[in-house]
């Protein structure tokens, strides 16, 4: 099956696993240089959408997958999939639907989804969201993530024999970063990798201790590399339906975890780590659990890579079954 998968972001790691899982190719559509502001959005929108275009004309597909937010990449795809009669599923990550940006488009977003083959989303609570707007959702909460070789070491301070912590984090709106400040004085010891866009977080330079490093944004086996030789990957939200990937991330590269707690979380991670609240002192204590036997917590991660890996063989036989049932639909 040629899979076209299509994303409006400058990268998306879950795009481009889910297309390599199908046997298809992942486009990353984006301006950046014209970046979000009201003035030169449209603009920006524009030129992707030419792009978009330029990229399904190329050949026949036989599904087009696109990312959503923005649910204007949706819109674009749709008119091609519509005349050649092709199958189009969204992507549609936690944030199309519960962030403010997109709070006024949630109309649109339903629509689209209705259109749609199927969308994919992370867990039960959003599947029976579009179930209610009449929209059919497969829950496809992680992908196999397997990351190529790398032979430089991740960003650390020159002693290795540190118990290192990579915090994955973007400074989004959901995410606690004073509360990673705060952890990494309250452990002095322990060195905490943080990832980002370093400009975002220019203001609270001055609170950094000096065990906190920026690493900045990693391209793929750098970051594989940061995962797999990380004590710890922690990753933190405010967010109760959010999927973090950063955890399914080091799941499969065999590192325990420390993720806030949430209904989701806690079904999705009960093994391999810690689900903790939002708090120094839940942090610290898992923590100081995971230097103390750090060995059994891997040997639970790998347990629950290998349900997780399982998991998605049948997800993916059910994913291609709606394709090809919509195929089918659109032929006759």
């Amino acid at each position: 099956m040629a899979v076209t998968y299509i994303s409006w972001a400058p990268h998306c790691s879950r795009s481009d696993y889910t297309a390599r899982e199908l046997s298809g190719t992942s486009h990353m559509v984006y301006v950046a240089r014209l970046g979000s502001r009201p003035a030169t959005v449209w603009l920006k929108y524009l030129i992707q959408a030419f792009r978009t275009w330029k990229i399904l004309l190329r050949r026949r597909h036989d599904a087009v997958f696109v990312m959503s937010p923005p649910v204007l990449a949706g819109l674009v795809v749709l008119p091609y999939c519509w005349f050649w009669r092709v199958p189009f599923v969204v992507d549609a990550h936690t944030g199309a639907f519960v962030d403010p940006r997109w709070r006024h488009f949630q109309w649109l977003q339903r629509w689209l989804c209705r259109k749609a083959a199927t969308t994919i989303v992370t867990n039960t609570h959003l599947a029976e969201m579009l179930a209610s707007y009449g929209a059919d959702a497969t829950i496809l909460p992680d992908v196999p993530v397997r990351y190529p070789e790398s032979a430089a070491l991740p960003p650390t301070t020159t002693d290795t024999t540190r118990f290192r912590i990579a915090t994955i984090c973007s400074f989004d709106y959901d995410e606690p970063v004073e509360l990673i400040i705060d952890t990494a004085r309250a452990l002095p010891e322990v060195e905490f990798l943080v990832t980002g866009d370093p400009e975002k977080v220019e203001r609270l330079r001055p609170q950094f201790p000096s065990n906190l490093t920026l690493t900045g944004f990693l391209d793929n086996a750098s970051y594989g590399r940061l995962l797999s030789d990380a004590h710890i990957v922690m990753a933190l939200t405010t967010g109760q339906h959010k999927m973090l990937r950063a955890a399914y991330e080091a799941v499969y590269q065999g590192t325990p975890i420390i993720i806030s707690d949430s209904p989701l979380l806690r079904e999705e991670f009960d093994q391999g780590g810690f689900v903790v609240r939002n708090t120094v002192d839940d942090i610290v204590r898992a923590v100081r659990a995971l230097q103390q036997d750090l060995q059994k917590y891997r040997q639970q991660v790998q347990a629950l890579k290998d349900r997780k890996e399982g998991r998605w063989r049948q997800n993916k036989q059910l994913l291609l079954a709606k394709i090809e049932h919509a195929r089918g639909v659109r032929a006759a």
